[in-house]
């Protein structure tokens, strides 16, 4: 069965360069995976994310006329920033019995708590900074 665009397949690294990595794939085809289709992060060195003989899952990105098929393992990779479910039905019992006037002052609370000690860490660094400049000025 021929390979086609877009299609995933199955397939054994047979070599790796500086710029990428040969995968073997059905019928005795070969395609090259290029070093920015290897992973979402930065590859400086392939033999870091692949060895040969290793079996990969790849996206078939296309078909030269030539015959020469370029494929990509970071794009067979299922999508994995899909958004958090969150069950808003889900709460705690304390919760269920507050009202909305309580839980928005609660809400405040808590924002200001947080608010407060950013402001603290902030003030600290900035006091640290200064004694640091004082101290080259003198």
């Amino acid at each position: 069965m021929p390979v086609t665009v877009g299609e995933v397949v199955d397939g054994t690294i047979t070599g790796i360069t500086n710029f990428g990595a040969f995968i073997q794939l059905a019928e005795g085809k070969t395609g090259l995976v290029h070093i920015s289709e290897i992973s979402d992060h930065y590859v400086q060195k392939v033999s870091d994310y692949l060895k040969k003989d290793q079996k990969v899952k790849v996206k078939v990105l296309s078909i030269s006329k030539e015959g020469k098929i370029s494929l990509s393992i970071r794009q067979a990779k299922p999508k994995t920033n899909m958004p958090v479910e969150i069950d808003w039905g889900k709460t705690d019992e304390k919760q269920k019995l507050l009202t909305f006037e309580d839980k928005l002052s609660k809400f405040l609370k808590e924002s200001n708590e947080r608010q407060d000690q950013l402001k603290s860490r902030e003030n600290r660094r900035g006091l640290g900074q200064k004694k640091s400049k004082s101290t080259v000025d003198s």
